[in-house]
């Protein structure tokens, strides 16, 4: 009875993992009751594709970690474990020892996460220590390894993470963030080399980093999808991952795997947050996080549920692929299909690509006075709209556009994760001629009628409400807009006649004016 107190994982009331603070926010510290709920997720996937048997009662699966910081999915696992395997494995210390050294696995992402791994798992920094509750190990890192990897260094860049030489190549006294799990040409040579041969990991479960500074630092590139992939290629049975959920429509370099991940039937479960908040407090991951199941054994259909301020929506059965996209609210769909069902032509038809005229946003090639035959200049600075003015000699690109009337539409916009949200930032008419720095999208149309009357349709609820579907982040580019028809621009557009065109039910309605506030339009907004 002794033996049994001194192993109850310590008690741990206050849980310790619920009190540390994230590393920074690409490599962030899952919950431990967020970890648990992907356990239970897991957990029943196993039953259901096994006869209804219970997973922590099996002695023979092995679990990775392949990414451990805190050490929370493999102390929670080893929790479950103890008690299901009570029955096969009566005494407590030879249960322990069974479930540490044969069944719960993991590689730290750096040398304070894996001690912080092995004081989580083994109540010890020292899997061999006199501490540790595990007695079988002879080494100190017991199960959870770590060893310091190099980036491969061509042309300024790591061959396999992509990570910048002058960012990250800066000496032994400082972490390189070379994961060891994707910096490897043969991960099946690797897992062998670090654990011994023929290990096959039945769950591979985790949280792994999500981006690393590139360029010099000057911009960031998600390494998530690197994770998810390469544990595919250990072809276990069931794989269970926490991710951004940016790569559900945009992402720098993540189209390829956007539609891997879509078109994929063994995604089994997707459980998608779109406030980041409702799974990290304090931690801003801009478009939210999700978790997915995959299982190897499925072919068909993901349940997807959707979760927001303890709203919950689904699981709905659904074809991850059915858009080059994913739609992440289930409700959207049926608004969708009508909308896509008539074969209009899309919005996009008509609006500048990026950088139309060339101008990044920080040009600054204008003058503030109008000379005679200049053209107007918008752009933005402090987040503020200004006009400068250029001549039309300057303009070298697209100048066909300059004679045109256009509605001016900003490139970015946040405005928070709650809703309903405005979407997108408010439109500005700019007379013919003009021209715009990347500040700006723009319709372009051939009159003040014309434009008076896209505007109208763009500040409508139903417009935002479609561009939504593909805006996961704060910058709407020129796809995002891809599944807005296009109208006759003779008249007013108002939420009530697009309502009336489309067929979109009181319930749909509703559902669209929950998502999207009005845009209120201020006299003088117009130019």
């Amino acid at each position: 009875m002794s033996d049994q107190a001194s192993f109850s994982l310590r008690g741990r009331n206050p849980d310790v993992l619920t009190c540390i603070a994230n590393l920074s926010n690409d490599e962030v510290f899952t919950p431990p009751e967020f970890a648990n709920k992907m356990l239970d997720t897991l957990a029943e996937a196993w039953a259901a594709a096994n006869n209804g048997a219970d997973i922590w009662a099996d002695s023979s699966v092995r679990f990775l970690d392949p990414f451990t910081k805190s050490g929370v999915f493999l102390r929670e696992i080893t929790s479950r474990l103890i008690e299901g395997l009570a029955v096969e494995i009566p005494d407590l210390q030879e249960r322990v020892d069974h479930i540490l050294t044969e069944q719960v696995f993991g590689i730290g992402i750096t040398h304070l996460t894996s001690l912080l791994a092995r004081r989580s798992l083994y109540c010890s920094k020292y899997a061999n220590g006199p501490h540790s509750v595990a007695k079988g190990f002879s080494s100190d890192a017991g199960n959870v390894w770590f060893k310091r990897t190099e980036h491969t260094w061509v042309n300024g860049k790591c061959k396999f993470c992509g990570a910048s030489q002058q960012a990250l190549d800066r000496g032994e006294e400082l972490e390189t963030h070379a994961y060891a799990f994707i910096h490897t040409d043969d991960i099946q040579a690797r897992i062998a080399e670090l654990f011994g041969g023929n290990m096959q990991f039945d769950v591979i479960i985790g949280n792994p980093p999500y981006q690393l500074g590139s360029d010099g630092g000057t911009r960031d590139v998600p390494i998530y999808q690197r994770f998810v992939e390469q544990a595919k290629t250990l072809e276990p049975r069931f794989l269970a991952m926490v991710i951004p959920s940016r790569w559900m429509a945009s992402g720098l370099g993540l189209s390829e795997f956007r539609q891997t991940m879509l078109s994929d039937r063994r995604v089994r479960e997707l459980i998608d947050y779109p406030a980041a908040n409702d799974v990290f407090p304090g931690v801003e991951v801009k478009a939210g996080i999700c978790y997915f199941l995959w299982d190897a054994a499925h072919d068909g259909d993901c349940n997807v549920t959707t979760i927001r301020n303890g709203d919950v929506v689904g699981p709905v059965l659904r074809k991850l692929g059915e858009y080059d996209v994913f739609v992440r609210d289930a409700r959207a769909v049926s608004i969708l299909h009508k909308v896509l069902a008539r074969g209009e032509s899309p919005i996009n038809e008509i609006l500048a690509r990026d950088k139309e005229f060339g101008w990044t946003s920080n040009f600054d090639g204008f003058h503030e006075k109008e000379h005679s035959g200049d053209l107007p200049l918008y752009y933005i600075r402090k987040m503020n709209r200004r006009v400068g003015y250029i001549s039309r000699g300057a303009v070298s690109k697209s100048e066909h556009l300059i004679d045109t009337w256009k509605v001016l539409v900003p490139e970015a916009f946040n405005g928070g994760d709650g809703i309903p949200h405005q979407i997108m930032g408010k439109p500005l008419i700019a007379p013919s001629p003009s021209v715009c720095t990347q500040s700006f999208l723009f319709f372009h149309v051939g009159s003040r009628k014309a434009a008076t009357s896209l505007k109208s349709y763009y500040t409508t609820r139903f417009f935002r409400f479609l561009v939504s579907l593909r805006k996961i982040t704060q910058h709407a580019t020129h796809s995002t807009y891809a599944w807005v028809p296009k109208q006759t621009w003779n008249r007013t557009w108002t939420d009530e006649d697009l309502y009336a065109k489309y067929d979109i039910t009181k319930t749909e309605q509703a559902y669209i004016e929950s998502q999207v506030r009005p845009m209120n339009l201020a006299e003088g907004d117009d130019e």
